[in-house]
């Protein structure tokens, strides 16, 4: 049943932080108050902002809509988007990873392995496509000995972590260092079976970190593995307890030097492949400097490093077919390389030409500048900051794009795929809301496109801060609940 709209100010706001309600022309009370009260029920203390509008762009539900929040992975909406809208430019120019040799003065050969900003470089076993061991079956065919191997990643200047990022998350793979050099997501894996009671558990894993396992085999199924290691250490250390009858483990940690790793494991399939390796493992940045922010440019060009004639090269992977990967898995690592080929098509790559790219973008989207701002590109900053206004003027841009269909796959859906397939499951929105989620600390987001039990499509975007120690699932499910009844209602 359709409801009316009508025009009403509100004469009071909820407590727990639902307050500074903002209406232009807002639903029948009922349907308001059903959902203030549905997030009030939530955790006491979260802040909350949601605005419901039709594609054409009437609001139905509004609270708190200018207010700002928190967005965590939210931002990879507005990522990915501007990397739709620069698409064309950017398939031309993709790139994949290369290798070369260099011959000194004293007749050794060096052996450089160069980055362009892929992201799915790959060293896996069962690699099918953009496989390192590809090049290194290139430089094997080359030669028989080789001095040095360098990884460099100058293709994107040296920000292996944005602005805003807690230290606490490096070690982990969500903080991974970013690389123009990726390989293998930037990851470590650590596979770690039980072993017999009061004894440390197996460990199989790379000889790239050194592992401290302390961990100690109990009684039981169940897990409790800790790790801990510095920012720049490669001295991992294993904690806790695991159950003897608990199933094998795999764990993964984020790598602070990516070149450096990437250098190291081309190494090993060099000699895995007879070459002889006598020299160091060493790694080439490009220093970021004040001339990779374009307002100390000021419109100069941009001085960029040459590129050498390659030994081999992989081909570009597609840009279109990652984006599915960074919306629907939510990775970090992904739309942090997408932001920096972006800005790179713009500038040098850095962080700060990303960020012109966004301001001229949102401007064209018509977004106003205090609407949104952003650190990084993944969304792991404390520093970004979206009103929920903001994201659905978002999302009411990308709907009226050429590429809005392509870009709208690329989400998750409710109780079917990626980080929404345990979600709505069981209600009307199973099947029918297609959107991006967030999740960072005492934050959660969710923002997109629902589809209501009269069939019309809404754009919506709903977000919690300040949510208390250990009650984020409460507030997520007070989140859900709301924009069920919204969809019951409409």
């Amino acid at each position: 049943m359709k409801m009316t709209i009508k025009s009403f100010a509100l004469a009071s706001a909820l407590a727990l932080s639902l307050a500074t309600v903002h209406a232009q022309t807002a639903p029948a009370a009922p349907l308001l108050t059903t959902v203030e009260q549905t997030l009030a029920a939530g955790p006491t203390g979260t802040r909350y902002g949601l605005l419901v509008t039709t594609l054409d762009g009437e609001t139905l539900v509004s609270i708190a809509p200018d207010q700002r929040f928190i967005p965590a992975s939210n931002t990879k909406m507005f990522t990915t988007a501007i990397a739709y809208a620069e698409l064309p430019l950017l398939q031309q120019t993709a790139k994949g990873a290369g290798v070369r040799l260099e011959t000194a003065a004293d007749g050794k050969v060096d052996v450089v392995l160069h980055g362009r900003g892929d992201a799915v470089l790959s060293s896996a076993d069962d690699c099918k496509t953009d496989c390192l061991q590809t090049l290194a079956d290139a430089v094997a065919a080359k030669t028989r000995h080789v001095r040095n191997i360098v990884g460099d990643d100058s293709w994107f200047p040296d920000e292996r972590w944005s602005p805003g990022m807690s230290w606490n998350n490096i070690q982990s793979r969500y903080g991974t260092g970013i690389s123009a050099l990726t390989l293998d997501d930037n990851e470590l894996v650590v596979k770690l079976a039980p072993g017999a009671l009061g004894a440390t558990p197996a460990i199989q894993a790379p000889g790239y970190y050194s592992i401290e396992n302390h961990v100690t085999t109990v009684a039981g199924k169940e897990d409790k593995v800790a790790a801990d290691r510095m920012p720049n250490s490669r001295i991992l250390r294993l904690t806790g307890t695991i159950g003897a009858e608990a199933a094998p483990m795999t764990l993964r940690y984020g790598i602070d030097d990516p070149a450096h790793y990437a250098a190291w494991r081309l190494s090993e399939l060099l000699r895995a492949r007879g070459v002889r390796v006598d020299g160091d493992i060493a790694a080439r940045h490009r220093p970021l400097t004040a001339a990779d922010d374009p307002k100390t440019r000021d419109g100069a060009p941009v001085a960029l490093p040459a590129e050498p004639a390659m030994l081999a090269e992989l081909p570009a992977p597609s840009l279109a077919e990652n984006m599915i990967r960074i919306n629907k898995e939510s990775q970090n690592l992904h739309t942090e390389l997408m932001l920096r080929r972006v800005a790179r098509q713009a500038g040098s790559g850095s962080i700060a030409d990303g960020q012109a790219v966004m301001r001229k973008v949102m401007g064209e989207a018509g977004l106003p500048a205090t609407s949104y701002f952003f650190a990084d590109g993944s969304g792991m900053s404390s520093y970004n900051r979206i009103t929920p206004r903001g994201a659905v003027g978002l999302l009411s841009w990308i709907s009226r794009q050429p590429w809005s269909m392509a870009w709208r796959e690329t989400l998750p859906i409710a109780g079917r795929d990626g980080t929404l397939q345990n979600r709505f499951k069981g209600t009307i929105l199973e099947g029918k809301l297609f959107a991006k989620t967030g999740s960072l600390n005492a934050s959660r987001a969710v923002s997109g496109y629902l589809v209501t039990r009269s069939g019309k499509t809404l754009i919506f975007s709903a977000l919690a801060n300040d949510i208390p120690d250990e009650l984020d699932s409460q507030a997520t499910a007070a989140v859900d609940r709301a924009l069920v009844a919204i969809a019951e209602a409409l």
